[in-house]
């Protein structure tokens, strides 16, 4: 069986002052306070019975610690076997990045794939806290497999600017640069299912 984990998004703050800010300053619509179905609740239905697939919801994810969720993702790993595909969205995906540049994983990684993930504080609010890059990419690019990157060019969350930057930091990683599609935060998502498919 063919295994995927999905990390998701969140918020990090550089301080909880500014997590407080936020949260009692930012714009909100009814939206906000309803249960949205996204691509993100379906991903196994989705990719059907051939895939395991894990979604663990990631410590505090609207004031998120990078080392909360280093420990929490690092309970999943002996579950995981050798040619897993990671998928991490937004947030998740500069986890993905920083954990996979920083640290030997144990078991063969098939593909890595960074879904609107930032990559530096450039045109993000709110910035960047301590799930900040280390400086060089290096084990990433050594250890994870085919990666992709996909981003949206109407994406009023992350600009798609940051997916660029991973494409110049890691030879040999694929843009999938899509006209619409905004942060992914849609009901469905084609364009993932079909590339992990086809990996």
């Amino acid at each position: 069986m063919k295994q995927v984990v999905f990390i998701h998004g969140g918020s990090d703050f550089r301080s909880y002052e500014e997590f407080i800010s936020y949260i009692k300053n930012e714009p909100v619509k009814i939206s906000d306070f309803q249960t949205k179905k996204r691509w993100k609740q379906t991903l196994d239905q989705d990719l059907g019975e051939e895939y395991q697939v894990f979604t663990p919801e990631m410590p505090n994810k609207q004031n998120a610690h990078y080392e909360e969720w280093k420990i929490w993702f690092e309970r999943l790993i002996p579950f995981l076997q050798n040619d897993v595909i990671l998928v991490g969205h937004s947030l998740g995906g500069i986890f993905l990045a920083k954990y996979l540049s920083e640290n030997t994983f144990p078991v063969a990684i098939k593909a890595t794939i960074l879904i609107s993930a930032p990559y530096d504080d450039t045109n993000l609010e709110p910035p960047l806290g301590d799930f900040k890059l280390s400086n060089s990419l290096t084990k990433l690019a050594e250890q994870g497999g085919h990666i992709h990157l996909l981003h949206a060019q109407d994406d009023p969350v992350v600009p798609s600017s940051h997916s660029e930057s991973y494409h110049q930091a890691l030879p040999g990683s694929k843009f999938h640069l899509l006209e619409t599609g905004g942060h992914f935060l849609t009901p469905e998502f084609p364009e993932l299912i079909d590339l992990i498919k086809s990996l």
